[in-house]
């Protein structure tokens, strides 16, 4: 029998599984749309035949939008957390034998692999920025040449941090999170999350390798950009 304290994590991380499905459009402005335009950036450079990278598949929003929206494309998708990647393989449903799943980050993904387009959405925020460099590097390094990669997460410029973060709270409300809610939720993002500034992020991908990198996506208190291997 698992004991008490080895059994209250795992409770822990099976609400947020439960809730995740409902929660990220209250607190992303735009969330559906966010991977419709995701879906709409890789289409243009990928063949009607592809294969796609997705980093931080767990959930799989992702994967299936692109599963759905591209019946010719096989999709990768990686994640850390086994418990996400069972709701990504919920998920994806009929379309489970053009998805595969990795459980792990970018090293896992094997360094030949060649992708035509790779995507990661409200991922790259909980990496530093040394990580964040050596990440979107290592993707760069899966891509085909002239390949794109889409991104979007936290991005707040330091000069309005605080205002922009309010706004966020009140986004939240308006959505219908608790206040209380809203406001822990604000404060732990502000302690655990290293958030980049817009011009850090750009420049990042800049430094990984990417070309013609252009801002798609901007609400609030994040932005998402497309650049090309």
């Amino acid at each position: 029998m698992m004991s008490q304290s080895s059994a209250e994590p795992l409770v822990a991380v099976a609400e947020l599984v439960a809730r995740y499905a409902d929660e990220p459009p209250r607190r992303v402005p735009g969330y559906d749309a966010l991977h419709q335009m995701a879906a709409v950036l890789l289409a243009e450079n990928a063949p009607r035949v592809a294969r796609v990278l997705v980093v931080g598949a767990g959930g799989g929003k992702e994967l299936a939008m692109l599963a759905d929206t591209h019946p010719g494309w096989t999709i990768d998708g990686v994640d850390p957390s086994e418990e996400m990647l069972d709701l990504a393989r919920r998920t994806v449903g009929s379309n489970s034998g053009r998805v595969h799943l990795i459980n792990g980050v970018i090293d896992d993904v094997p360094a030949d692999a060649l992708y035509d387009g790779a995507v990661s959405v409200l991922t790259m925020h909980f990496l530093d920025i040394e990580e964040r460099l050596r990440t979107i590097s290592e993707i760069h390094r899966r891509l085909r040449p002239g390949s794109p990669l889409v991104v979007a997460h936290y991005s707040v410029p330091e000069v309005s941090r605080d205002l922009w973060m309010r706004r966020h709270v009140e986004f939240c409300v308006t959505a219908g999170l608790a206040r209380d809610n809203a406001e822990n939720a604000r404060h732990a993002v502000e302690e655990r999350v290293p958030i980049l500034t817009p011009d850090q992020d750009e420049a990042i991908l800049h430094e990984a390798g990417f070309n013609d990198v252009a801002l798609f996506y901007a609400a609030l208190t994040f932005r998402g950009w497309v650049g090309y291997a």
